[in-house]
């Protein structure tokens, strides 16, 4: 496997990818979706938005953790192919969606499959030595920010032909994506390095409490969730926060995330692999998230829609935290348990998504709603700020303690 590891993390790379790009086609124009099939307004609209996020989030967290440990007995690739596959059905119930019912159809089904981002993470945990998961981790980022390159962009354009056209595209782009994983992916997990499935242990309570073996690991998954939580301000409130305040549009939308993922893959796929290997996990994890917390107060208080593309070139190099905390956290976890871990924090994820992504909505709702004390959409960030710096302070607690041995 050694000698194919570079050509299997370009596999997973061009996996990811595809699949992040059927995601970002269809954010631009979800706004607008809501507000066509409830007839609300965008203030409104946020509140089905929140709904239908407690959805997605409750189904991952539900079977993220039977996907890991799915994949920890059977291998990656199986596991990984079923879950594209439901990707590519969830965007077909979002095209034909004659009332917002269809969308929690959808959305539950995108939940269940969405978990194809722990098998990936899993996946490169296989191929990875130790002192390198950290920097290839951060090639999941920077297909992300390629993903949402591409994705939101060709979304704007898309969506000014009519809001059912992008997820057509996106339901292509995910099936030609599990027929490419299907000829061309390889599996990644050895036979000696397998375990039974344990239902006991893949679900979601078994799949965090089997985390407490590792003290270290415990501490630190406290103050992740906290950064998962603080980072919905941006994922969850983006499109209806520029909309709010800014008059956007559809293309400009797309656009401006457009921008967004192009800084993150210039992090992730070339200045993590600088920064971390020449600062350390644990220093790079302290600049992420110190740049995390400045950059959303930021947005929360930008005035002009420039200001949105200036704050984001620093603010990306926030994108050095999960990378870091990943590292740091597999580190103290053996091969045969890396599906397992990986499907803990997804959960843990849908956790912070079940909590975070609708409060981040409510704080928008209540503070551009027509009644209103304060009027001020930029409240979802200012929360996203204090929440990561509660973290900082935490993680200082954590990690100024002796290192956990396995």
């Amino acid at each position: 496997m050694k000698s194919k590891r570079p050509a299997a993390l370009i596999f997973i790379f061009i996996t990811v990818l595809i699949d992040v790009i059927g995601i970002g086609i269809i954010i631009p124009i979800m706004p607008r979706l809501y507000q066509e099939l409830t007839g609300g307004t965008l203030s409104q609209a946020s509140e089905y938005s929140a709904y239908l996020v407690f959805i997605y989030a409750f189904m991952q967290f539900i079977f993220s953790p039977i996907i890991g440990g799915l994949s920890d007995q059977f291998g990656r690739r199986p596991i990984l192919l079923f879950s594209l596959f439901g990707f590519g059905l969830d965007f077909v119930f979002l095209a034909l969606a004659p009332t917002i019912g269809w969308l929690f159809v959808g959305r539950t089904i995108s939940g269940i499959a969405g978990a194809s981002f722990t098998t990936a993470s899993a996946y490169i945990a296989d191929i990875s030595e130790p002192e390198k998961r950290a920097q290839n981790f951060g090639l999941l980022g920077a297909a992300f920010g390629l993903g949402f390159i591409i994705g939101p962009a060709l979304g704007g354009v898309l969506g000014e032909f009519g809001t059912r056209i992008p997820f057509w595209v996106s339901a292509g782009l995910s099936l030609l994506n599990w027929i490419y994983g299907y000829f061309v992916l390889p599996e990644s997990l050895k036979p000696e390095n397998r375990r039974k499935f344990d239902i006991k242990r893949a679900n979601p309570i078994g799949s965090l409490l089997s985390l407490k073996k590792y003290p270290m690991i415990i501490a630190l998954v406290a103050s992740l969730f906290l950064v998962y939580v603080a980072n919905f301000a941006t994922q969850g409130t983006w499109s209806f926060y520029t909309m709010e305040k800014f008059g956007w549009g559809e293309m400009e939308v797309g656009l401006s995330l457009a921008f967004v993922g192009l800084m993150v893959a210039i992090v992730q796929g070339g200045l993590i692999r600088i920064i971390i290997p020449k600062v350390g996990q644990e220093r790079a994890l302290f600049l992420g998230l110190i740049i995390n917390a400045c950059g959303m107060f930021a947005f929360g208080f930008a005035s002009q829609s420039w200001m949105m593309y200036a704050i984001m070139v620093p603010f990306a190099l926030g994108g050095l935290t999960g990378p870091a905390f990943q590292g740091i956290i597999s580190s103290q976890v053996g091969a045969s348990e890396q599906g397992e871990l990986q499907g803990a924090l997804t959960s843990l994820n849908s956790v912070a998504a079940i909590i975070g992504q609708p409060f981040m909505l409510w704080l928008f709702r209540a503070f551009t709603a027509k009644t209103a004390v304060v009027y001020f959409p930029g409240a979802p960030f200012v929360a996203g700020s204090i929440l990561t710096v509660i973290s900082i302070f935490l993680t200082l607690r954590v990690l100024a303690k002796p290192k956990a041995t396995k």
